[in-house]
């Protein structure tokens, strides 16, 4: 065998591996919270056949202390995109009863107006803070956020979630090609997150100081990322996270976490998927990852309804934080 085909086979190898073991699932030493996110795409339509149990043997792997699942409603009929009777629907009613099964007996359903909420799951009790929809007729938050609240070895962590419109054309736009044309899509997205923004940690003089984390599916991209995307730096898709960047404290995990080093969150090469914590949390992360793995490798459906994936369109994170690092607040 020639030194190329040892070489092919060795990287073959190294990738197989990369691939098949979720490295993240471990936790990392001195880690005492664990976060796993993850847009799971309309309430993990994927997993409905199986009753859940590949989901929920993935989710006991990683052994989250608090999990957030964005898009946490059924909405369609397995291996369908056909709508289901909201009768028939087994999410979100029955999530206090899914998260049983992988060892979450608190739950928690942000604030939201349509088929896409965000879902908390915890071992520990949340508090409900504020549950964050918007304000008509200009301020409508399409799918909702929510402000809540856990406590971990005597600290405080606040939690917002959060999913922005996803269109390239504004909410409720009365002409879709003009408004697309004029990235009205990205500027409502703007709107969304300064509105979910001034309400949660707008509204602490203190947030830089204090536990807080605020993470969900942004549908944009980041100034951070540019160097890998190469758009103009006036280009619209960057508005949203330029706000997170330039007005509020909260600091990109994965970004600082992985720097020179692009990690999409989709079956594509787009990171729109955030975790931003402030300074004092951000001090605590001892791990964030995107997960790759088998079984969350975004695999088109091969019926190709409605771009949908399995077991979602979306790949999860996980961070790990080392609470003991934390000034008492």
């Amino acid at each position: 065998m020639n030194l190329k085909r040892i070489l092919f086979c060795l990287t073959a190898c190294a990738a197989a591996i990369a691939t098949s073991v979720p490295c993240a699932a471990k936790r990392p030493s001195g880690s005492d919270l664990r976060l796993l996110y993850w847009n799971i795409q309309n309430g993990m339509w994927s997993g409905q056949d199986d009753n859940y149990d590949r989901f929920v043997e993935w989710v006991k792997e990683f052994d989250a202390d608090v999990c957030v699942w964005c898009e946490a409603q059924s909405i369609y009929r397995s291996g369908t995109a056909d709508r289901m009777p909201e009768a028939d629907r087994y999410l979100v009613g029955n999530w206090g009863e899914l998260a049983a099964r992988y060892g979450h007996k608190y739950w928690y359903v942000g604030g939201h107006r349509d088929n896409f909420p965000q879902v908390i799951t915890s071992k520990y009790p949340i508090e409900n803070v504020e549950r964050i929809v918007g304000e008509e007729p200009d301020s409508v938050v399409t799918h909702g956020a929510g402000w809540a609240r856990i406590v971990k070895n005597g600290r405080t962590v606040n939690i917002v979630t959060l999913h922005l419109w996803p269109q390239a054309y504004a909410y409720r736009a009365t002409d879709v090609a003009a408004s697309r044309d004029a990235h009205e899509g990205d500027r409502y997205r703007r709107m969304e997150i300064e509105y979910i923004c001034r309400h949660t940690i707008g509204t602490a003089p203190r947030a830089a100081e204090e536990l807080w984390v605020m993470l969900g599916d942004n549908n944009s991209w980041s100034r951070l990322d540019n160097w890998f995307y190469k758009c103009p730096e006036d280009d619209p898709r960057l508005l949203t996270q330029d706000y997170v960047l330039e007005h509020t404290p909260y600091v990109d995990v994965i970004a600082r976490q992985h720097p020179g080093r692009f990690q999409t969150t989709t079956h594509s090469e787009k990171r729109i998927d955030f975790v931003y914590c402030t300074p004092a949390l951000y001090d605590c992360v001892t791990r964030a990852e995107v997960v790759r793995d088998d079984y969350t490798e975004p695999v088109r459906d091969p019926k190709k309804l409605s771009n949908f994936w399995h077991p979602s369109d979306h790949r999860p994170i996980v961070v790990d934080f080392d609470l003991k690092k934390a000034r008492k607040q």
